[in-house]
Parts: C-alpha cells; structure tokens; sequence
C-alpha cells in the first residue's frame, strides 16, 4: 500500500491535479491531506471538491479555518488579508461546513497527520529546527507523524537526540521517530516552483519526497483574473 500524502495546497488546482496524477502513476492507493487546502490561489472550491471526493484523512490547517471565521483579518500581512477577504466571500456554505468539521490532529492506520504542530496544533506555530521538532516529539505516540505549515519539506528523526535530514528519501527504522513535512502541494516557498507532496510506502517502510512540474502559466493567470493580487501570481515562480 502506498499513501499520497499532500498538503498545502492553497487553492492552486493546476498543482493539486499534478500531483494526483503522479501519485496514480507512482502506484498510491490511499491518499492524506494535512490541511490549507484553500487560500492564496483561485479555485478554493474545486480543491475542496476533489478533496471531498477522494474520502481521505484531512486535518485542518489555519487558512482553513480563517476562512470560515468573520473575525477581523488585521494580524494578517496584505497580500494574505486580501487573498482571505477573496476567499470568505466566494466558499460555498457546504464546503465552509466541511472545513469547520475538520479536526486537527488524527491517527492514520499507523502514522498520524497534524498542519502544524503537535504540542499546540491550533496555535499554529512553525517547525523550522531541530529545536521546533523536539516539542511535537513529545506528544507524537507513532513512529511517522506528517506535517505542512512552513511549505518547505523537510525530515526530522529522533533516535538518542533529534536531528535534521538533508536526504528528502528515509527508510523507517525501528527505535526512531519521523516528523515528516511534506512541503507544498500549491505554493512552495523553498525557491523550487514545482509541486511538493510525499508517498509512504508501507510495504518498504520508506517515505519519499517528491516534486511535481505543473501548468504553472494556468495557475497564474488565473490568479491575476480572478481580481487577486498579481504577486500572489509572480511569487508562485519563485518558489516563495
């Protein structure tokens, strides 16, 4: 069994496409999302509508829930305020009832899915160092767990001290832990454009990290369309 494990994808639907066609052709049967799966880009509803449809695990993530909120957006930068205001007024009642649904943290089969962090999954704080990654050790009661947030993939492993991995490709050993971000399905912010997303292989035991090319140009335009600020278009080349 192979799991697609996403996240992160901001509304992009180009990417989010992407992505699932590579997990099909890369042999996943299950898929998991750990969370934002709107804001930023300009098909929020159609992302959400493919997420319903593939019935999988999701956890909520903080553009998710701001989305659902009429609570003031002053705490937020510009071009995020912007993109949320666009947002709140164009999600459809259901799929504003199905993010308010959402939980933040859930055990999947043997591993488990959080958007941020463990010891305070709704206070959304960021996972950056080896430091970060200690205190949702100490709440992760399974070997893997898989995270997003910071849009930068990255493999934290516990053994007798916790440490970073520059390989984007790990095999599971017994006796250690794996906090696992995925990176972004829609808005990477590592320099590289290309879609992120991870396959957990459960058979081999191995986690991989994988980049996807999508139709950026389409993802794009759209954006600059749909009336959203044209930097949210611009920086998706970037990579930021």
């Amino acid at each position: 069994m192979k799991y697609a494990v996403f996240g992160d994808i901001h509304a992009n639907l180009e990417a989010f496409q992407a992505v699932l066609e590579d997990a099909e052709n890369a042999g996943c049967t299950e898929h998991v999302c750990v969370g934002d799966i709107v804001g930023y880009a300009a098909d929020p509803n159609e992302c959400l509508r493919i997420v319903r449809e593939l019935e999988c695990p999701v956890v909520k993530g903080n553009h998710d829930e701001e989305a659902i909120l009429d609570t003031s957006l002053e705490g937020l930068n510009p071009l995020a305020r912007q993109a949320m205001e666009w947002t709140r007024f164009r999600l459809e009642p259901e799929e504003k009832e199905y993010l308010g649904n959402l939980k933040l943290v859930r055990q999947v089969k043997d591993f488990t899915i959080v958007h941020a962090t463990l010891d305070t999954p709704g206070g959304w704080t960021y996972v950056t160092n080896k430091f970060d990654a200690m205190a949702s050790f100490s709440y992760q009661f399974t070997q893997l767990c898989f995270y997003g947030h910071t849009h930068t993939p990255r493999i934290y492993v516990k053994g007798d001290s916790v440490e970073p991995s520059d390989d984007l490709s790990v095999r599971l050993e017994m006796g250690r832990k794996y906090f696992i971000n995925v990176g972004s399905a829609g808005q990477p912010r590592d320099g590289d454009w290309r879609a992120s997303y991870a396959i957990y292989d459960v058979e081999n035991q191995e986690v991989t990290v994988r980049r996807i090319e999508y139709d950026i140009q389409k993802a794009q335009d759209k954006i600059v369309e749909a009336g959203l600020p044209e930097m949210l278009a611009h920086r998706l080349s970037l990579g930021k």
